[in-house]
């Protein structure tokens, strides 16, 4: 019997734009955008995650711009999701197109309430050994979600402080690994979420990534296995990770910085098995 594959969302960049300004990066990029780059850059990222994972698609909706980032549709565990309401006005409209693909593909939904913010697996990631998710906050999820989630999914959570608007989600500045490796940019986050995260994982097991390689969105990656999916990382961040068994793939995805997003915003893991404690 074959090993199942992981399975993927996407959604096509077909009304992808830079329209107006959610987070640090999309200043000064109103007008910059590429499309024809991005629609190549994002068929590239497809086309290398379907060499080692199914990708399934949320057709695209005219004037949704981001939702080509499919981190956000929601988290999930199980058959069970946690639909995202988005701290933006801009993508609030998304939401009931997420809702639906969640409900017609046999996913149990949660709805949290509309006062509270939280944007899906952009700040909400399981571990990759501990029966546990790290879930953020700070900008754009409100820390009221994490309760919630936690009740929902059975299973226990770490709270992370970010700090740095650049670093508007967990996912731009932390990227849990197979094994339990942790590829992370540590002034992110407060103190305390920094003590919490070094508590629970082991020196040994810890992939600090500088300022340079954090503004590549290198922590922004899709974790397949042993391969580690990125837009660009430094040559002793890629040596970091071949020394802790991964193999590295740099796929170009500028047009999607300028929107503040890289790879694993583009991306949203489907197949969470629940764990064991």
């Amino acid at each position: 019997m074959g090993v199942t594959r992981d399975k993927i969302l996407m959604c096509p960049p077909e009304y992808f734009t830079v329209d107006y300004v959610i987070n640090p990066w999309m200043a000064g990029h109103e007008s910059s955008l590429d499309i024809k780059l991005a629609k190549t850059q994002w068929q590239n990222l497809r086309g290398a995650i379907e060499e080692v994972a199914d990708v399934a698609i949320v057709e695209p909706q005219p004037d949704l711009p981001d939702m080509v980032f499919t981190a956000n549709a929601g988290a999930v565990y199980g058959k069970k999701a946690v639909a995202s309401h988005f701290m933006p006005h801009e993508r609030r409209p998304e939401e009931p197109h997420f809702k639906k693909w969640f409900r017609d593909n046999g996913f149990e939904l949660l709805d949290l309430d509309d006062k509270i913010g939280f944007e899906g697996a952009g700040d909400c990631l399981l571990d990759r050994r501990g029966p546990w998710l790290w879930a953020g906050y700070g900008f754009r999820t409100e820390i009221q979600a994490h309760q919630a989630i936690q009740e929902f999914f059975d299973i226990d959570l770490v709270s992370i402080r970010l700090t740095d608007s650049r670093f508007y989600h967990i996912d731009t500045c932390f990227c849990p690994l197979t094994d339990g490796f942790l590829m992370y940019h540590p002034p992110a986050f407060d103190f305390d979420s920094r003590m919490a995260i070094e508590s629970r994982i082991p020196p040994h097991k810890r992939i600090v990534v500088d300022t340079a390689d954090a503004g590549n969105f290198a922590c922004n990656a899709v974790n397949v296995g042993d391969i580690v999916f990125l837009n660009e990382a430094s040559e002793p961040l890629k040596a970091r990770l071949m020394l802790a068994g991964f193999k590295v793939r740099e796929i170009g995805l500028s047009e999607f910085l300028k929107a503040g997003g890289s790879a694993k915003c583009l991306t949203l893991k489907l197949t969470e098995p629940v764990r064991s404690a």
